[in-house]
């Protein structure tokens, strides 16, 4: 017999489900809630990590990476101690067997849920990583975390797939805007980064969300992440041409950056040895590097603001960009956690100052301001690794309040972002799961995909005869107009190839000869758990408009015809367009 209390729960939580699926209050409401928990919970990572390094490094108001020198190098000991502790988690967890997922994942290909085992290790990773000194951001945890937690919150209330994918970008985005204290920037970074698309029922409680984090902030007196800018400037035609010039660079630069490491990645790999030890090889190169330059310690917030100060030397911005560079990837690919958000603004303001005192060397007297070209080489190539042209833009906006300045940033991002799609194709996060094998190229719901195989569309009625069946026989068995096509097979029922009805009745055709000689794609064949995606460009290769479905010991098990299976395809489309459709209009 069940007690009163837990029957009382019960009650409430089915009453407070259905509140939240008829009202659009009720589900801004709980995205605030989301929102208050997600500013909390970055207060507490950041706190964390924070912590960590003023234990190791004995840094308290500065910045790591704002350090002049390294007083004592012993202290860099801690990366690689840091590389082995996260080798030994890792050990640990072997067992599961399982990459954890993250929330574009997540709210591509599983609906917005998100284990809560995959939330705590990926902050574990993350924040001792940037704890000891390596070359990467908390701001990807702080995102985890945030739609973690909202992931969490809606399953445990079995939201609507819709809502709750929508819950988790406004967990997450929330959590950057408080990360920055910046609202705008936390709601554009939920609809380009993890939900994918804009809609008006998503619009209110992400923005309810994002806000409510950074007043959370605020009130734990955290300060907010700005930019001061003081130059006066009047915005020119040659601006315009030169910072899309620079848009164009960090495209470029981007692309690159992603690319190398994963190749680092599969140079470690390369060696069983090093592989092995791969963290603890890669705490000692980031500490090698560390002593060439401080400012490749941890994500480089307080680089970022030394060097927008200084404003060093040509020579000194480009020899920083570089150890800033391999330091980031060495990070990545030695399996330190993190992500490159932070380091590609630091990295994209070194590219911008460069850009600008290159620039001014021209002999027309042309001259860029470095702050400004700093700030528009920070959107310009973040934008290109991270994505969501318009949450740089409004991260630029909101952390230097310079409205002046935004037509240039709006410039470089969007060339930025264009060619990064053109050339690559993919944002960070999406490239690392396409390396891992995974389709996913932005974070729109295409987890209907996953289910849409060959097996589940194709139909299990077909003739099949031998290879060594007689023209003639054929025409006997199979009389002109019962089928277009039919499977031919050996002795033992293995595939042997297709003909077609057509064919066999040709005038040309020689009866005696054998039905076999007249099959086609007999190398051609799909695979039962084929996806729709790999199925369409099996037919687009093949040139066929039917296909056999053959299992793992090359019998056939079904037929597949490209006409119903592009039909498929766009019925589960069109249903997709409806749904959102029918949640604007909600």
């Amino acid at each position: 017999m069940m007690r009163p209390p837990l029957h009382a729960l019960r009650r409430t939580t089915v009453a407070l489900r259905q509140w939240l699926r008829s009202s659009e209050l009720a589900f801004i409401a709980l995205a605030m809630a989301v929102g208050v928990l997600a500013g909390v919970s970055t207060a507490a990572q950041g706190w964390l990590a924070h912590g960590i390094q003023g234990l190791l490094f004995g840094v308290t108001s500065n910045r790591l990476s704002a350090l002049a020198t390294i007083h004592h190098p012993w202290k860099l000991l801690a990366l690689p101690l840091g590389g082995l502790l996260l080798l030994l988690m890792g050990q640990a967890l072997s067992r599961h067997r399982r990459t954890p997922i993250d929330v574009v994942e997540a709210n591509a290909l599983h609906g917005g849920r998100i284990p809560v085992l995959d939330n705590l290790v990926i902050a574990a990773q993350t924040i001792l990583s940037n704890g000891c000194g390596a070359s990467v951001g908390l701001e990807a945890t702080y995102a985890q975390m945030g739609g973690g937690i909202a992931s969490l919150l809606g399953q445990l209330l079995r939201l609507r797939r819709a809502d709750l994918r929508n819950l988790v970008g406004a967990g997450a985005g929330a959590a950057v805007g408080a990360a920055f204290g910046a609202p705008l920037t936390g709601a554009f970074y939920a609809f380009e980064i993890v939900i994918g698309a804009y809609s008006t029922a998503s619009v209110a409680p992400v923005i309810a969300a994002a806000l409510a984090a950074v007043l959370v902030l605020r009130g734990l007196h955290s300060e907010p992440y700005l930019i001061a800018t003081t130059v006066t400037r009047a915005i020119t035609i040659v601006d315009y041409g030169a910072y899309a010039a620079l848009g164009s660079l960090c495209a470029l630069v981007g692309i690159g950056v992603m690319r190398l490491v994963t190749i680092a990645e599969r140079w470690f790999q390369a060696w069983p040895w090093l592989a092995r030890w791969r963290p603890v090889v890669g705490g000692v190169i980031l500490a090698g590097l560390a002593l060439l330059s401080p400012q490749t310690l941890s994500s480089g917030h307080g680089a970022l603001h030394l060097d927008l100060v200084l404003q060093p030397p040509l020579a000194l911005l480009l020899f920083v960009f570089a150890l800033k560079v391999v330091a980031s990837i060495i990070s990545l690919a030695s399996g330190f956690r993190g992500g490159l958000f932070f380091a590609s603004l630091f990295l994209g303001s070194l590219l911008g100052q460069a850009f600008a005192q290159m620039f001014n060397l021209n002999p027309w007297g042309l001259a860029l301001s470095p702050v400004d070209a700093a700030l528009v080489g920070m959107a310009g190539l973040s934008v290109s690794i991270v994505g969501g042209p318009m949450t740089l833009a409004l991260l630029m906006l909101e952390t230097t309040h310079d409205f002046a300045l935004m037509g240039v940033v709006l410039t470089a991002a969007l060339i930025s972002t264009s060619l990064t799609r053109e050339l690559f194709g993919y944002s960070f996060s999406t490239w690392r799961l396409h390396v891992r094998g995974s389709d996913i190229r932005s974070p729109r719901d295409i987890g209907w995909m996953l289910t849409l195989t060959a097996g589940r569309m194709m139909r299990r009625d077909w003739i099949s005869l031998e290879a060594g069946m007689t023209i003639a026989h054929f025409r006997q068995t199979v009389p002109l107009g019962a089928t277009t096509k039919a499977i031919v097979t050996d002795a033992d029922g293995h595939y042997q190839g297709i003909v077609a009805t057509a064919a066999a009745y040709a005038p040309q055709a020689d009866p005696m000869a054998s039905i076999g000689s007249l099959a086609g794609l007999a190398e051609t064949t799909l695979n039962p758990a084929t996806g729709i995606k790999t199925v369409l460009a099996c037919f687009d290769s093949a040139m066929a408009d039917e296909l056999a479905v053959v299992n793992a010991q090359g019998k056939v098990v079904g037929i597949l015809t490209e006409r119903h299976t592009r039909r498929r395809y766009l019925e589960e489309i069109e249903a997709a367009q409806r749904k959102m459709f029918g949640e604007m209009g909600r």
